[in-house]
């Protein structure tokens, strides 16, 4: 097991490339079960969740081959349609094999899925979204058991809007006989990449970009090739770390499109921001920061994946601040974290009252998950003196060695092994 060593005090400066998108990968990567042949996905970030849901798809019968970024995925000779726990239970992401095996094989067995160990996010969307086009769903031994013989299309309404929910939908509608609209459809930039890639295929789908999304179904699909999109958490994680460190930096490879709320909010606290094509530019060379307020919400709203490093911004922030999650209510594991290493916040409902202080301190913290590590490293490259955080097989999980990149805008980080058990 790993951990970091970071001695913090370093104001970040030069340039760095933004990684592909993880959560937009996961998406694409079961998109081709919906057709025969060999697909390419290329900007494909290096990380953990990556690995297993190609593991997954080996499973299933997909080849695959990863090298430089490009994934090369052939679809020819499924398999199976069972998705088995030991795979399930690492990734929520997991459960996107679902809409596409039901669609293209008329079943599917898929493990309840597991992750990260915060916070309640519920199944039932995406099974409700199944029987709504037809299906018959079974839970058994811990496992989701779909069939049919064949999805019809259906008016889907979501109660809430789901990221996983409504690309399990959509990938489910474009095989299915006769139309399908989606409601309340979540119109993140990872639906609209998977939305774009599957019109590759040959599907038909209208209102990418909306909260509604008509598709009409299609007898099969072809394969296809795409571009995966930048990272938005991760150029966002770094901006923060600038802004925290009072650094100056450039990302490259970064969409500010996608990133509009959390620039908006960056250049409230004082922090200079510039775009120019491709490239985000950051100034707090010279920041006094000011305390601003943030309520997480759906796209384009300030991501919940950016709760945690913002509440860390915060916590060194003179003055009071609020952050509400209206997503997870409960994703605030990173708090007790960040008080070991000195904050001052407190836990109300669903929001964390954060009163900013002069110094944190060096500690030994414990990652919790994905994004509350983040939160954690971003805090010990302030903190006076030494900081270790332990467990960080998380945030492995979603960033391509950040502490490679970290290292290149100066920052003093090093991983090293544990005896930790």
């Amino acid at each position: 097991m790993d951990k970091f060593i970071i001695n913090g005090g370093i104001p970040l400066k030069g340039s760095v490339k933004v990684s592909g998108a993880k959560n937009s990968a996961l998406a694409l990567m079961p998109a081709v079960l919906l057709n025969s042949g060999e697909n390419i996905i290329e900007n494909v970030p290096e990380v953990n969740d990556i690995f297993t849901m190609m593991k997954l798809l080996k499973q299933l019968g997909v080849e695959a081959e990863f090298n430089n970024h490009k994934l090369i995925l052939d679809s020819s000779n499924i398999t199976s349609q069972v998705a088995p726990y030991e795979h399930v239970k690492k990734m929520r992401a997991s459960v996107y094999v679902l809409g596409p095996l039901l669609a293209k094989y008329g079943s599917a067995k898929v493990s309840m899925p597991g992750g990260c160990a915060w916070g309640p996010r519920p199944i039932d969307l995406h099974l409700k979204a199944m029987e709504k086009m037809g299906a018959s769903i079974e839970l058994e031994g811990g496992y989701i058991i779909a069939k049919s013989k064949k999805l019809s299309g259906a008016r889907i309404n979501f109660d809430i809007s789901s990221v996983g929910a409504t690309g399990n939908a959509l990938m489910a509608a474009v095989l299915a006989k006769g139309e399908s609209i989606i409601t309340n459809a979540a119109a993140e930039p990872e639906i609209t990449q998977l939305a774009q890639f599957l019109i590759s295929m040959g599907a038909k789908i209208e209102g990418i970009g909306s909260n509604i999304l008509e598709i009409e179904g299609v007898d099969e699909l072809d394969n296809a090739s795409v571009i995966n999109i930048p990272d938005r958490i991760e150029a966002g994680t770094i901006m923060i770390a600038a802004a925290m460190t009072k650094g100056k930096i450039e990302l490259e490879n970064a969409n500010s499109k996608h990133l509009n709320l959390v620039i908006q909010k960056l250049e409230d606290s004082g922090a200079k921001v510039l775009l120019n094509n491709q490239i985000i530019s950051i100034d707090a060379s010279n920041l006094e920061p000011l305390n601003v307020d943030v309520t997480t919400a759906i796209y384009p709203g300030f991501p919940t994946d950016m709760q945690a490093q913002w509440t860390a911004y915060m916590s060194i922030v003179e003055g009071s601040s609020t952050i509400t999650d209206t997503i997870y209510l409960d994703r605030f594991k990173h708090i007790p974290e960040l008080i070991r290493l000195g904050a001052d916040i407190e836990i109300l409902r669903n929001s964390a009252i954060v009163k900013g202080v002069k110094t944190l301190k060096g500690a030994t913290v414990m990652s919790t998950d994905l994004r509350a590590s983040a939160s954690l490293v971003l805090a010990g490259l302030v903190a006076k003196g030494t900081t270790e955080v332990l467990r960080i097989y998380h945030i492995d999980r979603g960033y391509q060695r950040i502490e490679e990149k970290l290292k290149k805008l100066g920052a003093d980080i090093k991983r090293v092994k544990t005896e930790e058990f």
